[in-house]
């Protein structure tokens, strides 16, 4: 869903990094896969082909956070008149 967002922290040697992967669309939605020591985040269409995809070895990761979309949010954004085209 538009919004969705997962955050992930990564162990660089001596250092900490931190990643986003982000549903930029409306239908998009941010899939988490992890298998045989890998980590998968992609950013997934309606009809699940990835646009975008980050993966990362799992033994690096130290945190995954999903940040789902408040429901509240989307009804605000539903009830907000669109401005009209200018032409």
């Amino acid at each position: 869903m538009k919004g969705d967002r997962v955050e992930i922290v990564i162990d660089a040697g001596d250092t900490t990094r931190t990643y986003e992967v982000v549903a930029t669309k409306a239908g998009r939605r941010v899939d988490v896969t992890i298998g045989r020591g890998v980590v998968v985040v992609a950013e997934v269409t309606r009809s699940g082909t990835p646009v975008r995809t980050a993966r990362f070895m799992s033994t690096r990761v130290l945190a995954l956070v999903e940040h789902p979309v408040a429901e509240a949010v989307l009804a605000q954004e539903a009830a907000q008149p669109q401005p009209a085209p200018s032409s």
